[in-house]
């Protein structure tokens, strides 16, 4: 099944990839200055969290958009959402 999501939903996703993208870019040039590790990781972290983020709003709008389709909840197949949930955490 191909879920369509709103673009508003898109929009969000992809600004909160875009700032994750950033922070990559920025532990990357911590990395190559020789940053001190703790402030490396800090940072690391904060990108780590800003992708979980963005996967779990892409994967509820989607969880949305087949709730809202026709056959809504008795359409979905449970192990596959659990599986896609799983592989975020």
């Amino acid at each position: 099944m191909v879920v369509q999501l709103p673009p508003d939903d898109v929009r969000s996703a992809v600004n909160r990839l875009k700032r994750a993208q950033g922070q990559l870019a920025g532990v990357l040039r911590m990395l190559e200055e020789g940053r001190d590790c703790e402030d490396v990781v800090t940072q690391l972290a904060a990108v780590n969290r800003a992708l979980d983020r963005a996967g779990f709003s892409i994967v509820a709008s989607g969880l949305k958009q087949c709730m809202a389709q026709e056959g809504g909840a008795d359409s979905l197949d449970a192990q596959k959402m659990e599986k896609l949930f799983l592989s975020l955490s």
